[in-house]
């Protein structure tokens, strides 16, 4: 470290300097009573003192100069993904080479600083040669050196591995913005080896029951041909599926289409498996598992009527395009045979009937708290409807009607309509609607809302209401064949009525989750590697979020074999981290208690197995050849790794750097020369008074 004045001349100093010298010669001139020598000594003390206080009022900088040497940082990075270990070329000695890597560690580690890590899916400190890692990511490593050694002085990465990266992005872009050599270590066989393997398989992990899916696997196979195989899948371990493949040419790619079929509900686990050859290197990529959702997404939906009409074709039709519902007609004697529990949704089109043919009917729908969509039009027994419901009242005149057009809702949010389609409904022909006084409640959310003629009203059309968490939708005329042809003048393709009645229907099935206690995973499927996450929420009877009592968890596995867990607590809800978790499929049980009752909430799900390290088994040597070329660097392969020290050493950009931090400081900020100062003037005080001075 240096310090030198900066900010004034050396004139100012001699100014300072001969200040004090005049001022001691003005004070010791004449005088008579001390003896020289002592007179000079004060004289001394004097224009040091002066000279200190005046170079004070200027309030020069000092400059101070620190040098800092920054050795090279040369970082090993060390594959430890299963492909290391799968694939291993002839004459390739583990334990010598585990050895020579660390002895070349060592061995730099004398001039350089030296950072080792080992990387697969996650990037970790220190080197493994466990080579357990389920996936390759290359560019988290790099990634992670960009981030921990910026501004640093890495001068060099020395990377061992087999250049088979399947996860992350393309490794070449991450080293162009490093500024350092890459020098690589070659592991693995780069010489195809004979093997027929699933690379891929693309399917839907959520199919709905009955339904025929089709998966694609990608098959794979080097070194093998004009051999024949087989690939067969299985269904919770039964065979289901299976066909022959010739494979012509050593290196032989086919995507082969299969179909299959939904026909259980539920997480159905299926396993696609290759016939096995002869001499393959490796047989743990001839099979892969994957698991399918099947859910009974077809809700039913009972369309209910008194007679036929055309408007029930064109509702029936329709809900039918949708292929999650399911539509039944049910007309007069065939209403008191029909068990209404077994739908999610009933259409009352004109029901209560004026023939009161349903009555019977009507008692049990009313029993069992479905969502209902009343249809009134001329059939319409508007007193009765009036009474098995208490959101709607239109007191009838007469029995006579009125014609109705659509104008859309302000404000409406329950689901969308195009602006194409609002525009279409208003130059519909009129629905037919029983006149008289309508009064809704005042929570209805309206769709349409009445005009009559060129007069719009306030009052509702098409609306819906919500008692108690139970939907209802009301439409209050009929002659939606009407609007069916008013749409088919216009030759367009799209069908907005049909996208509003299956919107409509969509609304009033979906049911709301009303339960006080939920628990759930973040996904219903989750990988090898990753952690799985649970959520929990719990209400009071005021329906508040609350996360006083304790939750607990119970995780099973397809063996049987259950693992316990407790949540952590969040601000007003839970969490849990359980941790990555074997392939395979997961059933839970989550119990907690609150105000002395027991509560308990199950699910499932399932993680899949991961098998990109097992659908690539050719070493890579000429991407890590590259990457050593296009970063000054060197490739070697594992026996010539002690080299690498030789050739660091040989570079001349891998050096030590000297860094000079430059820093300037107010003279007045140092204390101790006051103190200085301070101590002089004393000294100068006590021997003259001790020699009879003033």
């Amino acid at each position: 470290m240096n310090s030198i004045f900066a900010g004034t001349s050396i004139l100012y100093f001699l100014a300072c300097l001969a200040l004090g010298i005049l001022y001691a010669w003005l004070l010791y001139r004449g005088n008579k009573n001390i003896n020289r020598k002592l007179q000079y000594g004060l004289a001394a003390i004097r224009i040091v003192a002066v000279t200190a206080i005046a170079w004070l009022i200027f309030v020069p900088l000092i400059k101070t100069l620190n040098y800092t040497l920054d050795k090279p940082v040369i970082i090993i990075g060390q594959d430890n993904s299963l492909s290391i270990a799968q694939v291993k070329a002839a004459g390739f000695d583990q334990k010598l080479y585990e050895k020579n890597l660390k002895i070349l560690q060592d061995k730099l580690s004398d001039r350089y600083e030296v950072k080792a890590y080992h990387f697969s899916d996650t990037v970790k400190d220190g080197l493994d040669f466990k080579n357990q890692g389920k996936l390759t990511d290359a560019s988290a490593f790099f990634r992670k050196i960009r981030d921990e050694y910026t501004n640093r002085n890495v001068g060099a990465v020395i990377l061992a591995t087999d250049g088979i990266f399947n996860r992350g992005g393309n490794p070449l872009y991450s080293i162009n913005q490093m500024n350092a050599p890459i020098y690589t270590i070659a592991l693995g066989d780069s010489i195809p080896k004979r093997d027929v393997l699933i690379s891929n398989v693309n399917y839907n992990n959520i199919v709905y029951l009955d339904d025929d899916f089709t998966i694609e696997v990608q098959v794979q196979a080097f070194q093998s041909d004009h051999e024949n195989t087989t690939i067969a899948v299985n269904q919770n371990g039964v065979k289901v599926v299976q066909q022959a493949i010739a494979i012509n040419g050593n290196s032989f790619v086919k995507n082969i289409p299969i179909k299959l079929h939904a026909g259980k509900i539920g997480v159905q686990k299926y396993t696609v498996q290759l016939g096995v050859l002869p001499n393959e290197i490796t047989t743990k990529n001839n099979s892969q598992t994957f698991y399918v959702e099947v859910i009974d997404g077809r809700q039913k939906v009972l369309l209910a009527a008194a007679a036929p009409h055309p408007d029930l074709g064109v509702l029936k039709e329709a809900i039918s395009l949708n292929k999650h519902y399911e539509a039944k007609l049910a007309l007069a004697d065939d209403l008191n045979a029909t068990d209404p529990s077994k739908f999610d949704l009933i259409i009352l089109y004109q029901l209560p009937d004026a023939q009161n043919m349903s009555t019977s009917f009507l008692q049990k729908v009313m029993a069992l708290k479905r969502p209902v969509w009343y249809v009134l039009g001329a059939q319409s027994n508007v007193n009765a409807f009036n009474q098995i419901q208490n959101q709607v009242n239109l007191s009838a005149a007469n029995g006579s009607f009125q014609e109705v057009y659509a104008d859309v809702a302000n404000g409406f949010t329950s689901f969308n309509l195009s602006e194409d389609d609002k525009k279409k409904f208003s130059t519909f022909d009129p629905l037919l609607m029983p006149f008289g006084r309508l009064m809704v409640n005042a929570s209805a959310t309206p769709v349409f809302n009445q005009r009559i003629g060129k007069v719009s009203t306030q009052q509702p059309l098409l609306f819906f209401t919500n008692e108690n968490g139970l939907k209802s939708g009301y439409l209050m005329g009929e002659g939606l064949w009407r609007w069916k042809l008013s749409e088919a003048q216009n030759e367009n393709g799209s069908s907005g009525l049909n996208d509003l009645i299956s919107k409509t229907i969509q609304y009033l099935a979906v049911k709301d989750d009303q339960r006080k206690f939920k628990v759930f995973t973040s996904k219903s499927a989750y990988d090898e590697n990753e952690a799985v996450q649970f959520n929990a929420t719990l209400y009071n009877d005021s329906y508040q979020p609350v996360n006083e009592p304790e939750v607990n968890l119970q995780v099973k596995n397809e063996a049987g074999k259950v693992f316990n867990y407790t949540f952590s607590k969040t601000e007003n809800a839970y969490q849990l981290d359980a941790g990555t978790m074997d392939a395979g499929n997961y059933s839970y049980l989550s119990n907690t208690a609150l105000g002395g009752k027991r509560l308990t909430a199950s699910g499932s799900f399932y993680v899949n197995s991961l098998m990109a390290e097992y659908q690539e088994t050719t070493a890579n040597h000429q991407l890590l050849n590259t990457m050593a070329k296009q970063s000054n660097g060197k490739l070697f392969m594992p026996e010539d790794l002690l080299k690498i020290a030789d050739e660091i050493l040989k570079n001349e950009n891998i050096k030590t750097i000297s860094y000079e931090d430059r820093k300037y400081d107010e003279l007045i900020n140092i204390k101790w020369l006051y103190a200085c100062i301070l101590i002089l003037l004393s000294i100068e005080w006590f021997l003259r008074k001790r020699n009879g001075e003033l």
